[in-house]
């Protein structure tokens, strides 16, 4: 779906579906190899689909490796983050764009009834309103 301005578009719309997540039982050595590529930045921690918390190369670092524990036999549930911020999947897109510039956050997980449903980005959002402003409805 294509927003034009006036349009009111939804988190749901704009989110990334499916972030990397894993069960609140895998374990902080899951994580770790979850998290080797440069590119993935977080795993969000699920219990039956609700969100935990998230775990980051910092919190491995932080409640694993400094704390001296074994990275095979902690679990997710006991070192995850709970978040900072959640948005709602219907909240309309520029609020949501507001919400994160006000928080100063770069991404946040999107929630329906508590459940995960995807991940939102604060560069992405920025980059799809500026496009949707640059476009100029037809003129009829």
């Amino acid at each position: 779906m294509t927003a034009t301005p006036g349009t009111h578009e939804h988190v749901r719309d704009a989110m990334v579906r499916e972030p990397l997540s894993l069960d609140g039982d895998a374990t902080a050595k899951e994580a770790g190899e979850a998290l080797s590529p440069a590119d993935v930045r977080a795993v969000f921690v699920l219990d039956a689909g609700k969100l935990l918390g998230v775990v980051t190369r910092k919190t491995l670092v932080r409640e694993v490796v400094a704390a001296g524990r074994d990275p095979g036999a902690t679990r997710l549930r006991d070192i995850a983050e709970p978040p900072l911020f959640t948005i709602d999947a219907e909240l309309a897109v520029e609020e949501a764009f507001r919400l994160l510039e006000e928080h100063d956050l770069e991404r946040v997980p999107v929630t329906e009834d508590g459940r995960l449903v995807g991940v939102l980005s604060r560069s992405v959002l920025g980059r799809r309103l500026a496009y949707d402003e640059d476009v100029e409805p037809p003129e009829g």
